[in-house]
C-alpha cells in the first residue's frame, strides 16, 4: 500500500511520524505536533512512594481535578488523530486509574479519514542508495510495512481467596461428607444402631473439620492475601472448638453404641474399646487435641507463655496424624476403595501445603534473600524502628498494609517468631517494623545488634489496596497499629483530600512515627487528626458525631480500620452507626 506525500512539518517530529507509518495512515497537517506523555497512559498518579499531586494535574485551563486528564504514550499521536480515540475511567474495585482505547484499530483506517487510493502520478520508487534506510524518512510514495507492535506487560495480580469462596468451600465440603454418611445409612429403629450411627456422622465431620483447621493455618498466600491472617485465626478457634465437641461427641456416642450392643457398662466397655490400637489411637489424638484446646482458651492463654503455647500447639500435627489412622480403620472410610482413596488424598494434600508453605518456602527465602538488621532507632517511649536489609526483597512482593514473622537470630529471641507489620514501603532491597514493647520479647529488640540474620516469613495480610472500592479512603489506627496505616498513607493512589488519616492515642507522647505522618500529608495534600484522651472519658473521639463532624463526607469513603481488638471494635460499630456500609469497613485486628 502506498500513501501521499509526507508532510515536511513532521521531520522534526519523528516519533509522530514514526507512529503514523507504523499505523499506515496519512498524517493530518491540521493536528499540532506533541512530544508524548507517560509511557503507560491513561491518567496516572505519581509514584506511591512519593505521594504529590497526580500528573497531569490541571494547569492553565486543564480539567478540574477530579475529571479524567487524557496523557498520551510515549510517541502516541495526540488527540484527535485518526484512528485512536482514548478513554479513561476509574476501576475502583483496584483502585487505580486505567486508560484505555476503544473505536477504530490501529491498524484499519478511520471511517472520518479515508486512505487515499495509490497516485499513478507518483510511481513507488527505491530508497536511495546512499544512506540506509533506517537513518532517513521513507521516499515520496514507498511502501511502510508496519513494525510490530509493543504490547505492554501487565503484571498478573496475586491469587486471592475472598472470605465467600472460603466459607462456600468449607461448607461444599461438609455437605459432601454428610452426604458419604447418609449413602451408607441402614435405618434401623435399635438403640445401638442409632447411636452407631450418630456416631459414624461426628466422627466423619470430625476428621473433616480437623483438616480444614490445618488449612486455616497452612499460610496457602492465596488464602492469607484474601481472607487475612486475624480472620484466619479467629476462624481456626472458632473451628476448633466444634472439632473438639464432634470429637466428645464422637466418643460418647460410640461407647454408648458399644456398650447397648454388648450389653455391659459404660466403664467396662471403655476399658474393652481400649483394647483397639485404632480406638487407642484416637482417643490419644482427643487428649492432644483437648490440650491445644485448653491451652487456647482466654483464661489460661494469659497465663501461659508465647513459647509455650506455641510448643502445645504443635502437639495439633500428632494428634490428626492419630485420628487419622483411626479413620482408616473405620468402616465409613474403608468402605470402599474409592473413598479410601479420596479420604487420603485430601489428608496428603494438606500435608504438602503445611509442609511447603510453613518449612520449604521460609526456608527459601532466608537462603535466597539473607535478610539482616542494619538498623536500631528508637521511636518514642517503648519504641524502636528496625531496619533489615537483603537480597532481591522485591521478589517477596511485599505490599504496604501486610505484616511477616519475624525471628532474629540473636541470645533470647530466635527461639520465637511474631508478626509485625511493614511500617513504610519497600525501598532499596529494605524492610522496616516498627515494634512497641508489650512483653519480653519485643522488650530485647531494642538491644538488637546490626548484622543480626533475621528470618522472615510472608507476607501475610489482606489490609492492603486490593481491598480498596471508592476513590476517598479513610485511615483509622489505634496505638501501634499505626504502623501499616503509616505504609498504606503514603502509597494508596489519591490527590489532594482523597486520604485522611485519623491516629488514636491516649497523649501526644504516645504518638508514634509523627513527623513522617506529617511530612507525607504536606506532601500529598491529605488530611491528619490526632485524636487524643483516655478511652474512658466522658467524650469518645470515636463518637460517630465526632467522626462526620472530622471528615463530612463519610459515609462515601472505604474506611481502613487498624488497632488493638477493643479500639477496632469500637471504631467498627462507630462508623456503622454513622452511615459507612460495612462492606466498605476493612478491619484488622493488631495483636501479638
Amino acid at each position: 500500500m502506498t500513501t501521499e506525500a509526507a508532510d515536511p512539518r513532521l521531520d522534526a517530529y519523528p516519533a509522530l511520524a514514526a507512529y503514523l507509518r507504523q499505523m499506515d495512515a496519512p498524517p493530518d497537517p491540521g493536528v499540532p505536533p506533541t512530544d508524548g506523555g507517560p509511557t503507560h497512559g491513561g491518567p496516572t498518579y505519581d509514584d506511591p512512594t512519593h505521594g504529590g499531586p497526580m500528573r497531569g494535574a490541571p494547569t492553565r485551563g486543564e480539567p478540574a481535578h477530579g475529571q479524567p486528564v487524557e496523557v498520551p504514550p510515549a510517541g502516541a499521536p495526540p488527540a484527535g488523530a485518526p484512528g485512536v480515540r482514548r478513554r479513561a475511567s476509574w476501576r475502583g474495585r483496584r483502585g487505580v486509574w486505567r486508560g484505555g482505547r476503544r473505536g477504530v484499530a490501529p491498524s484499519q483506517p478511520s471511517p472520518q479519514h479515508p486512505q487515499h487510493p495509490p497516485s499513478p502520478q507518483h510511481p513507488p520508487s527505491p530508497p536511495s542508495p546512499q544512506s540506509p534506510p533506517s537513518s532517513q524518512h521513507p521516499p515520496r510514495g514507498a511502501t511502510t510495512a508496519p513494525r510490530n507492535p509493543v504490547t505492554p506487560v501487565t503484571p498478573v495480580p496475586p491469587i486471592r481467596v475472598s472470605p465467600r469462596a472460603l466459607r462456600t468451600g468449607v461448607l461444599g465440603g461438609a455437605f459432601a461428607v454428610t452426604a458419604l454418611w447418609a449413602a451408607q445409612v441402614e435405618p434401623s429403629a435399635r438403640l445401638d444402631v442409632l447411636c452407631a450411627t450418630a456416631a459414624h456422622l461426628t466422627g466423619l465431620l470430625a476428621g473433616y473439620g480437623i483438616l480444614v483447621m490445618l488449612f486455616l493455618m497452612a499460610r496457602v498466600p492465596a488464602v492469607e492475601h484474601g481472607v487475612g491472617a486475624d480472620l484466619l485465626a479467629r476462624r481456626h478457634a472458632l473451628g476448633g472448638r466444634y472439632v473438639l465437641s464432634l470429637c466428645a461427641a464422637h466418643a460418647l456416642l460410640a461407647l454408648c453404641a458399644y456398650a447397648a450392643h454388648t450389653g455391659t457398662d459404660l466403664l467396662s466397655t471403655a476399658l474393652g474399646l481400649l483394647g483397639y490400637p485404632g480406638v487407642a489411637a484416637a482417643s490419644a489424638g482427643t487428649v492432644l487435641l483437648a490440650a491445644v484446646g485448653a491451652t487456647s482458651a482466654r483464661a489460661l492463654r494469659r497465663r501461659v507463655s508465647h513459647e509455650t503455647w506455641r510448643a502445645v500447639h504443635l502437639l495439633t500435627y500428632l494428634g490428626a496424624a492419630l485420628a487419622f489412622a483411626h479413620q482408616l480403620a473405620g468402616p465409613d472410610v474403608a468402605a470402599g476403595v474409592l473413598t479410601l482413596w479420596l479420604w487420603s488424598l485430601l489428608h496428603a494434600t494438606v500435608a504438602v501445603l503445611l509442609g511447603w508453605y510453613r518449612l520449604v518456602v521460609p526456608v527459601r527465602q532466608a537462603l535466597r534473600h539473607s535478610l539482616r538488621v542494619t538498623e536500631v532507632r528508637g521511636e518514642g517511649p517503648g519504641v524502636v524502628s528496625v531496619t533489615v536489609q537483603g537480597i532481591g526483597v522485591d521478589q517477596l512482593r511485599a505490599e504496604p498494609g501486610q505484616f511477616f514473622r519475624w525471628r532474629f537470630l540473636q541470645r533470647r529471641l530466635w527461639r520465637t517468631a511474631l508478626p509485625f507489620s511493614l511500617s513504610a514501603p519497600v525501598r532499596d532491597d529494605m524492610l522496616r517494623i516498627t515494634v512497641k514493647a508489650a512483653g519480653d520479647h519485643t522488650r530485647r529488640m531494642r538491644r538488637l545488634r546490626p548484622g543480626t540474620r533475621v528470618l522472615a516469613a510472608g507476607p501475610f495480610g489482606a489490609l492492603t489496596a486490593h481491598r480498596r472500592t471508592r476513590r476517598k479512603v479513610l485511615l483509622l489506627a489505634g496505638g501501634v497499629g499505626i504502623t501499616p496505616m503509616r505504609a498504606l498513607f503514603e502509597t494508596l493512589p489519591g490527590g489532594p483530600g482523597d486520604l485522611t488519616l485519623l491516629y488514636r492515642a491516649g497523649s501526644a507522647e504516645q504518638l508514634v512515627l509523627r513527623e513522617e505522618l506529617e511530612a507525607i500529608a504536606a506532601r500529598r495534600g491529605a488530611g491528619l487528626h490526632y485524636l487524643l484522651g483516655r478511652s474512658d472519658a466522658a467524650f469518645s473521639p470515636l463518637a460517630p458525631q465526632a467522626l462526620r463532624n472530622l471528615v463530612p463526607d463519610l459515609a462515601e469513603h472505604d474506611v481502613y480500620v487498624c488497632g488493638p481488638p477493643g479500639m477496632t471494635a469500637a471504631a467498627t460499630t462507630a462508623l456503622l452507626r454513622a452511615g459507612v456500609p460495612a462492606q466498605h469497613i476493612h478491619a484488622e485486628h493488631f495483636t501479638l
